[in-house]
């Protein structure tokens, strides 16, 4: 099963890390609780399209890029048969 938390998580995290930034400095850029931050990059908790953009703004990354690099890690993740149906219209 594919969840879009723990890859957004694992992207929030390996951005963090070669930063070299610590999840309190990132927490307190946030303003978020050091806690939920982790939950957050562990893929334990779903963060909500406001918290995602200020963790983003925390990490100077733009929104689009941690959900161009998920999608590109899903879309490799997803079984070949599968296509995308375009729209009719």
């Amino acid at each position: 099963m594919i969840l879009l938390r723990t890859h957004i998580g694992h992207s929030l995290r390996a951005t963090r890390v070669a930063q070299g930034r610590t999840l309190r400095d990132v927490a307190k850029s946030a303003r978020v609780s050091l806690g939920y931050l982790s939950e957050v990059e562990r893929g334990q908790k779903e963060a909500s399209s406001e918290l995602l953009n200020a963790i983003c703004l925390a990490l100077e990354i733009s929104l689009g890029h941690v959900l161009a690099e998920v999608a590109s890690q899903v879309a490799a993740l997803e079984t070949p048969h599968l296509t995308v149906v375009e729209d009719a219209a």
